[in-house]
């Protein structure tokens, strides 16, 4: 017997504060981020987040709003929504037409919802197209206006747009009165609170539903990241309409730092980007004590994180069951230093592997190498673990080197690392119940002379410090500590970048930088357009 088709009776166009409280008034968002907040991540975050917490909004990684709209490859590389071919617009009909079977990924309302799908755009007509496509598989539309990257001002978008104002009014206006759900806008604070101000009313005078304000300038990327400024966003809260929902991201490298933000801004929601890549579990509230099972650990101090192989597996278990729809392996529980001796431990994490960690993997059958990978939740992997396991990989080279070999598709590869992970951790256990804490610093000696968080990283990195083996944020030099301890060695290459972006900066205040693929618009040689790829954070 077939399965029903999935009915959705036309809903009312929610604006503003209503659509906001209609997918559940989230206080924790998950950025987009190019090539790297796609489904399974998402899903991976959405994990840690327990019944009784509040729904965390997610957004798409940026897309590129005329590429989207126009290739059919590279909306299918980059949005899977539905299990059968996806070439043209699907109206409320289609929707209504698909069977649960159908719905696959990207936006499914039984594990990705809410969900926002963010564009880079500068053209209304490209972004309308391409909002047509996802619109239903989603709650809202997203125009990016604060990516600072080079390749953002070589394509005239994110950032780059906040001079002209009328071209970003008609880009999120168009949205508004097309599309049957809302639009929202993701800016960048200005030079002063007043050229802020009357920049956010310009972007919700055009019909954005939600503003989501970062909280740095738009040069403020690469050596020059620092501090976002809560303040400029606290100034926006005080002076917009009351009913305007508002989220503020920058500077969370931890959960307790979402509280204080929301505190010090007074917004409505905290969106968090990079810590997350580093620790999924960042934007839920740690277990209850006694909670947590043996994925979550807690030291001799009572600080705790979840495991990076706890993490690992759930997030290899999701890859299995959701991308590539088939039983993740049987898996052993993993090690904890209280199991009686026989207690089969961690290692190896399946049965049928037969491995320790330390030793190169038993010869198995040839499979064949894995053909092109277009699914992005699999080209994401390893760029994935090498963020979830920095401190790791750092201490143990050979688990770094055998991420570095793992190639988009080969399940296998990355299964061999998860062994290695969990041996590693079995013995970094071990040795913290023998004296060793694993952190490399004594975190809790006092600071000599106190400490300007404005100037050192020092105090936040003795308050987010764990052992190597749990999930931890990585706290960035600030600039003006960076230079001065020497932490940034620049070649020659870089220093004449560098003066390059100071000749440019007196007419723009940017600086280039980043990584970018060009692709082409249906295979057509003389039409491509260049791409920000993994290792962008956009704004």
């Amino acid at each position: 017997m077939s399965a029903s088709p999935i009915t959705a009776a036309p809903q009312p166009k929610l604006h503003g504060r209503a659509f906001y409280q209609s997918i559940g008034s989230p206080k924790v968002i998950l950025a987009p981020m190019v090539d790297q907040s796609e489904f399974a991540w998402r899903l991976l975050t959405r994990s840690f987040m327990d019944a009784s917490q509040e729904k965390l909004l997610s957004y798409t990684p940026m897309l590129h709003s005329r590429l989207f709209g126009q290739d059919h490859k590279y909306r299918r590389t980059s949005f899977e929504p539905t299990r059968t071919h996806w070439p043209g617009l699907f109206g409320p009909e289609d929707v209504s037409a698909l069977s649960p079977g159908d719905q696959h990924l990207d936006g499914n309302p039984k594990f990705d919802r809410p969900l926002i799908v963010q564009f880079c755009t500068n053209a209304p007509e490209h972004f309308l197209q391409a909002a047509k496509y996802v619109e239903p598989f989603c709650d809202a539309v997203d125009l990016n206006l604060g990516c600072p990257q080079g390749i953002a001002r070589k394509g005239n978008f994110g950032s780059f747009l906040q001079e002209d104002t009328d071209l970003i009014y008609r880009l999120i206006n168009s949205l508004h009165k097309e599309l049957s759900i809302p639009v929202t806008a993701k800016m960048r604070v200005l030079e002063t609170n007043e050229k802020t101000l009357a920049y956010a009313k310009k972007i919700l005078s055009a019909g954005a539903s939600i503003l989501t304000v970062h909280g740095r300038q738009r040069d403020q990327k690469g050596h020059k990241t620092g501090l976002a400024d809560w303040s400029a966003i606290r100034y926006l809260r005080q002076h917009l309409p009351s009913d305007t929902v508002l989220f503020a991201n920058g500077n969370i490298l931890r959960h307790e730092d979402i509280e204080a933000c929301l505190e010090a801004t007074g917004a409505d929601g905290v969106m968090v980007a990079e810590a997350n890549l580093h620790d999924p579990s960042v934007l839920a509230r740690p277990p209850a004590p006694g909670e947590g099972g043996r994925d979550y650990w807690r030291g001799k101090d009572d600080r705790g994180g979840y495991r990076m192989d706890a993490g690992l597996r759930r997030y290899l278990d999701i890859i299995h069951t959701h991308v590539m729809e088939r039983d993740p392996p049987t898996r052993k529980p993993l090690f904890l230093p209280s199991d009686p001796q026989s207690h089969p431990g961690a290692s190896p994490s399946s049965s049928d592997d037969g491995q320790d960690g330390n030793e190169p993997p038993n010869k198995r059958q040839k499979t064949g190498k894995p053909g092109r990978v277009y699914s992005p939740n699999l080209r994401a992997m390893q760029a994935h673990l090498f963020g979830l396991l920095r401190p790791l990989v750092s201490k143990h080279t050979n688990i770094r080197d055998a991420l570095a070999k793992c190639r988009p598709g080969d399940i296998d590869a990355y299964e061999h690392v998860l062994t290695m992970v969990e041996e590693a951790t079995r013995q970094g256990l071990i040795d913290y119940e023998n004296g060793d804490l694993g952190v490399g610093v004594a975190i809790e000696a006092p600071l000599e002379g106190g400490e300007d968080s404005t100037t050192s990283s020092l105090g936040a990195v003795r308050r987010c410090r764990r052992p190597w083996w749990i999930c931890q944020p990585y706290v960035r030099p600030l600039p003006q500590e960076a230079l001065d301890k020497g932490s940034i060695a620049l070649s020659k290459k870089e220093k004449a970048r560098i003066a390059q972006d100071q000749e440019l900066a007196k007419m723009s205040n940017v600086a280039s930088q980043g990584t970018v693929e060009p692709q082409q618009v249906n295979a057509d040689p003389h039409d491509t357009v260049e791409l920000p790829k993994q290792g962008l954070v956009c704004g």
